[in-house]
């Protein structure tokens, strides 16, 4: 038998089952960017995190209880925050965690293994993708973001400073008497020009517009789910054709060795592009691998498969996204060896 045959037929459905699973998280994602960039100020950012990193990295890690996401709208949502003041180490510890450690996802992998030591498999999954994902956070902190995010991501406009907001409050209440008393010419600092002075009027009334807020978030998810979705379907092409054009017989040898097995599940994992709530089902099906490659397998594919690796490429510098995938294989592919003498 051919490890390798095409059938446009199987490529269909399955190019159209991972499209059908990811575009309404897509959608929710997109959708719940745009809400974000219209309703959120950039000061609230601030307000959310603890001034401490590390207590701010580790609450980013589980807000994925609080916001559960999947990997497929998770993207859109970390480039808004990014635009909006969210530190990058924390912008990237909740995308790589939100699609593991969140409810919908421990319940699907408790459903999914039962008869296979489910309570152990879940909490451990957890744990790996919560420990996973801080760590890579703490990494990343230490990297200047001019480093990490691509061009548009750095030209995006960035929030004010206190000096710069301070300024603007002076000019929108300068406009506000003007207004009141009926006098048509106020004076302004020098440093303000009038196409800014009436940009910062408009953000200073933006709550009297809830229509235009609305409006603005539907525009804003339309943009980011026609800009995401290019991605995900070049990304659910490429899985397509590894999913029903190789032979999976050609895997199985890999069973009876922990090193292959787990490298095998992880790539696997990343050529797949499962999603995070249905994974654990095909894992479970992997009845002769051992528990660590399953678990690899979980942990890797939500943080980094095919589709997110194009998807990823809208936030971050292709050579990080490279080197962060690599980097991300060998550590989650390290700790899984190092737990396989404490699981059966």
């Amino acid at each position: 038998m051919s490890w390798f045959t095409f059938n446009l037929q199987d490529f269909s459905i399955s190019f159209l089952s991972i499209l059908f699973e990811g575009v309404p998280f897509m959608f929710i994602g997109t959708l719940l960017s745009g809400i974000i960039d219209a309703f959120v100020p950039s000061e609230t950012m601030e307000k959310l995190l603890p001034r401490n990193r590390i207590a701010a990295i580790a609450l980013s890690g589980v807000l994925g209880v609080v916001f559960p996401m999947c990997e497929c709208g998770v993207v859109p949502v970390i480039r808004r925050l990014i635009r909006k003041g969210l530190p990058v180490s924390c912008a990237l510890t909740y995308l790589l965690a939100a699609p593991i450690v969140n409810p919908i996802v421990a319940l699907s992998t408790f459903a999914a293994f039962r008869g296979q030591h489910p309570g152990m498999v879940t909490s451990m999954r957890l744990l790996m993708g919560f420990g996973v994902a801080c760590v890579c956070g703490i990494i990343v902190q230490r990297i200047p973001s001019r480093a990490l995010l691509n061009r548009r991501m750095l030209a995006a406009p960035r929030k004010r400073s206190t000096a710069s907001r301070m300024r603007a409050e002076h000019a929108v209440l300068a406009l506000d008497y003007a207004a009141f008393s009926g006098e048509r010419s106020v004076v302004f600092p020098v440093f303000f020009p009038p196409a800014e002075i009436v940009h910062l009027r408009d953000e200073a009334h933006a709550e009297e517009r809830f229509g235009q807020k609305i409006i603005g978030a539907i525009r804003c998810a339309a943009f980011d789910f026609l800009d995401v979705g290019f991605y995900l379907i070049i990304g659910a092409a490429i899985a397509s054709v590894f999913n029903t054009a190789i032979n999976k017989e050609v895997l199985l040898p890999f069973a009876s060795n922990h090193l292959l097995a787990t490298t095998g599940m992880m790539v696997l994992a990343g050529l797949l592009s499962l999603c995070s709530t249905s994974d654990a089902f095909i894992a479970a099906n992997f009845l002769t691998f051992p528990v660590t490659a399953k678990l690899a397998f979980m942990v890797f594919g939500p943080m980094m498969d095919m589709k997110l690796l194009f998807m990823y490429g809208l936030v971050f510098k292709k050579r990080f996204t490279f080197i962060f995938a690599l980097g991300l294989f060998v550590f989650v592919l390290l700790l899984c060896l190092a737990l396989t003498p404490l699981l059966p």
